[in-house]
């Protein structure tokens, strides 16, 4: 049995979602939303495949252009891992030293010490030389 395409469906799927290029975080949250939602079904009709087809280029295009990695810092990692992790700044006091030190880092005034990377390593599980 093949599948057929059905332009009409896949025009009112596109009237629903409304796919456009991606510039803000606001859009980028709605449409990873919509592809979760269609990752989590098990049977996509061939419409709701190119509709998932179409946001995902649409949000890796959003994702490479605002979230490189290879354009990362130390402090950059140190926010997304806190982020990530819901942390405030006061739960890093005891990591780095003290509240001056830790606003001075996440405020980018002042480098990550060697010393101040390794503490992060372990208090993150992860290599100190992401903070270097």
């Amino acid at each position: 049995m093949t599948l057929t395409f059905n332009s009409e469906l896949y025009s009112q799927l596109l009237s629903q979602h409304q796919p456009r290029i991606i510039k803000t975080e606001e859009e980028n949250e709605k449409f990873l939303e919509t592809v979760e939602a269609l990752l989590s079904r098990s049977d996509l009709t061939p419409e709701e495949d190119a509709l998932l087809e179409l946001l995902v280029k649409l949000i890796e295009d959003f994702e490479d252009k605002h979230y490189q990695l290879n354009v990362s810092t130390p402090r950059s990692r140190l926010l997304h891992l806190m982020e990530a992790r819901s942390l405030e700044q006061a739960d890093l006091v005891e990591t780095l030293g003290s509240n001056e030190i830790v606003a001075k880092v996440i405020n980018g005034e002042l480098k990550i010490t060697k010393e101040q990377a390794e503490a992060l390593g372990k208090f993150f599980h992860v290599d100190a030389s992401l903070f270097i």
